[in-house]
């Protein structure tokens, strides 16, 4: 199967990714999931979600999951 990962806002832009499956193979944390994507480490301002839930780098992640990934948030 497949892990489902899902970028909003400008890193979809930055990544041009909305929405990519990935094989779960060797993906163990979150933090695995964005340097498989990417190529590079997570950076510490990105919020993370799997399942719909928030995560941090370190939650673990397995097959079938969907994990999201999402700019620093502002407003007023």
């Amino acid at each position: 199967m497949a892990i489902r990962v899902r970028m909003f806002a400008s890193l979809q832009e930055k990544w041009r990714i909305d929405q990519i499956e990935v094989e779960p193979c060797g993906l163990e944390t979150v933090a695995d999931v964005w340097r498989n994507v990417t190529g590079e480490a997570l950076p510490p301002h990105v919020l993370s979600a799997v399942n719909m839930d928030y995560a941090s780098p370190a939650t673990p992640v397995k097959d079938e999951d969907e994990v999201a990934f999402f700019p620093p948030v502002t407003g007023g």
